[in-house]
């Protein structure tokens, strides 16, 4: 999916839904192709986060590191909640 999608959108693309102080958060790239594969699959916010941490296929989807630890599954509902 990385492969077709690259350059579909960048973290630079969310820019204006995250403030410009404090702590570095997730990409919102990685958080929106995630988005897509939890759609297009049909998974719970749980089952989604869960396929970020232990499948190869998100993971390459997300151009993520194989030990990457992934994230909360609240995550997700913070994001899709994020006024646009």
């Amino acid at each position: 999916m990385s492969d077709r999608l690259d350059g579909l959108w960048h973290d630079e693309d969310f820019a204006d839904w995250y403030p410009r102080n404090g702590r570095p958060g997730l990409s919102p790239a990685q958080l929106a192709t995630v988005c897509v594969l939890q759609f297009l699959l049909g998974l719970s916010d749980r089952q989604a986060a869960e396929a970020v941490r232990c499948r190869i296929d998100f993971k390459y989807a997300m151009a993520m590191e194989m030990d990457d630890p992934g994230f909360h599954h609240s995550v997700l509902a913070d994001f899709r909640d994020r006024p646009c």
